[in-house]
């Protein structure tokens, strides 16, 4: 009760819980960063109860399912990914019909229904989950149902937006001037990438020339988001020559964008105005600047960038932003058309005084709770990689040893990951995958 009647005490109490529940997240980070990624799967494990509401279960699916992933515990991660999936189409399933009505509801009390990026790229990595495990077929399933994904995202908010877009106008709203924006992206290089070497492992050539030509198609129609020069490799993966075998590497690097809040205030008469808090991406920087293979005995060279993942991130973020901006548009008119009315009905001279001192604190007090109930809702998952790189060189078949190395701007060397004794074999695919997050 002592710490109720000091407002000064009670908020460093808040700060000291705050600091508590997120503290483990600092210590994943860490433990993450350092490359120790069993650890940090133990540890999302340990601290599950603390890191993950009721209401986040598809975070906890989604980071665990990668940090998992990277310690090459690839079954693990396959269900962890998998319930994540479903768990995102469920939750999507059940907007389109709640979305319309739930403009009344701030996003950070409704269960977390994933990003749009999220839902796309957890296909990668479950794909390479099953390449790991010797399952070409099941890794091409999951590329197919990313590809599907991408194709429906321009649809995908046009119910939605279209419904909220109405009632902005009834309620007197404002609308964003890009609520139509189209979304730029309708391809993934990284995709058409991996679909080129699971379809060229097994013999099928033609469909392994489609995504040749679908990875070089996205970099020419995307130019927002493929900024970068189209990798030299890709024309040569499909020219090895009689007798050789083909080792390509993926190498991820650097961490996804998380979310802040941005607050606006928009007036909507002369003395009232209304509060809005949205989320926006910022990046994550990473001291990556190179990568490269180390052939023992053998070449090297360096690791080229094929999918900028925080552009993904950001450019099909741009669709769900516009409906969080839409309802809290909404959701913030009405509360301050609330404050007007009551502001205007204190003031009137038909009341008496009493009336008019108990609407005047009406007013004040909602205006209070309008100020503080609008809060952006800044979940998401933590631990996507920020940029994918890849390479390819052909080799005669046999045993060989590599080195990837991470370093930044200087030439310090940030990581390497070493694989020991490993065979290449010719007319199968052998696929190097490793991942810095720094």
């Amino acid at each position: 009760m002592g710490v109720l009647k000091n407002p000064i005490l009670f908020f460093l109490v808040l700060i000291m819980l705050s600091s508590c529940a997120t503290a483990p997240f600092s210590h994943v980070d860490g433990v993450l960063r350092d490359g120790d990624y069993a650890e940090s799967a133990a540890l999302l494990e340990k601290h599950k109860k603390k890191l993950y509401k009721n209401r986040d279960a598809i975070l906890y699916y989604l980071d665990k399912g990668l940090v998992t992933h990277y310690a090459g515990q690839y079954q693990d991660s396959s269900k962890l990914l998998e319930n994540g999936e479903r768990a995102i189409e469920a939750a999507f399933t059940k907007s389109v019909t709640a979305e319309i009505g739930s403009y009344l509801v701030n996003d950070t009390v409704k269960e977390y229904d994933g990003e749009d990026y999220e839902d796309i790229y957890l296909n990668v990595f479950n794909a390479l989950n099953y390449y790991h495990r010797g399952n070409i077929e099941d890794a091409m399933v999951e590329i197919r149902r990313m590809n599907n994904k991408i194709r429906f995202l321009s649809a995908k908010y046009g119910v939605i937006k279209t419904n909220l877009q109405e009632k902005a106008l009834e309620e007197s709203a404002e609308i964003p001037p890009n609520a139509d924006a189209e979304l730029h992206f309708s391809d993934s290089a990284l995709a058409r990438y991996l679909g080129l070497l699971f379809y060229r492992d097994a013999g099928r050539y033609d469909d392994a020339r489609i995504d040749q030509e679908g990875l070089k198609i996205a970099f020419a129609n995307t130019p927002d988001v493929y900024t970068h020069p189209l990798p030299s490799s890709i024309d040569n993966e499909l020219e090895i020559p009689e007798g050789k075998a083909r080792l390509n590497v993926l190498a991820f690097g650097g961490l996804s964008p998380v979310k802040q809040e941005e607050t606006l205030r928009i007036p909507i008469s002369s003395s009232n105005y209304v509060k809005i808090a949205l989320p926006v991406l910022v990046e994550r920087s990473s001291q990556i600047k190179t990568v490269e293979l180390v052939i023992e005995n053998g070449p090297a060279f360096e690791l080229e960038l094929l999918e900028d993942i925080e552009a993904v991130a950001r450019e099909t973020f741009k669709e769900k932003q516009d409906v969080i901006y839409l309802k809290t548009v909404i959701r913030a008119t009405m509360k301050g058309v609330t404050s007007s009315v009551l502001d205007a009905a204190a003031s009137s001279d038909e009341i008496d005084g009493t009336t008019s001192l108990i609407l005047s604190l009406l007013g004040f007090g909602n205006k209070i709770f309008a100020e503080a109930s609008e809060q952006a809702d800044l979940r998401i998952s933590r631990y996507f990689p920020g940029k994918a790189y890849i390479g390819g060189i052909n080799l005669d078949p046999g045993t060989y040893s590599f080195t990837v190395n991470y370093r930044d701007s200087s030439g310090r060397s940030l990581a390497s990951f070493r694989q020991e004794n490993i065979m290449i074999y010719k007319d199968r695919l052998n696929l190097l995958e490793a991942v810095c997050l720094k």
